[in-house]
């Protein structure tokens, strides 16, 4: 019995209905290198998905998370993927990304455009899934 390793993400809405992505680095030694992904990390071993989150984002963009809201949980061929939401109006200017090569806020529009290609580990797909529950009923999310 092999068990798949667990994955966290984080879908950041700002006011303008737009998620944040960051363009991952060009290395040739990392997987999908040059894409456009979602913030998130690979849970620890006795770690709670929540709190892998609350870390990666510390790490990755020196953010603290107050209590992401838990999203959707997938069951992909390669892990289980923890989504969280979160609204917040980052100034991506402000950010300093330590992994990666820039953030930018995308509107459903401009997703929906992007190749499946141009987006890693199927993370297009779980955006447009995010955009069609926010186009029903407001549902509150917790402020970053």
């Amino acid at each position: 019995i092999t068990t798949k390793k667990k994955g966290t993400s984080i879908i950041f809405l700002n006011s303008q209905k737009q998620v944040l992505l960051f363009l991952r680095d060009n290395k040739k030694d990392i997987p999908y290198p040059n894409r456009w992904d979602i913030l998130g990390g690979h849970v620890e071993e006795g770690e709670s998905p929540q709190a892998c989150i609350m870390r990666e984002m510390k790490e990755e963009i020196g953010i603290a998370l107050n209590r992401p809201s838990l999203f959707n949980v997938y069951d992909m061929d390669d892990r289980i993927e923890y989504t969280f939401s979160q609204r917040a109006d980052f100034d991506i200017r402000e950010i300093k990304l330590r992994e990666g090569q820039r953030l930018r806020w995308f509107s459903e529009q401009e997703i929906r455009s992007l190749p499946d290609e141009e987006v890693a580990l199927n993370f297009r797909q779980i955006i447009l899934d995010f955009y069609e529950t926010i186009t029903k009923p407001p549902q509150d999310l917790p402020s970053a």
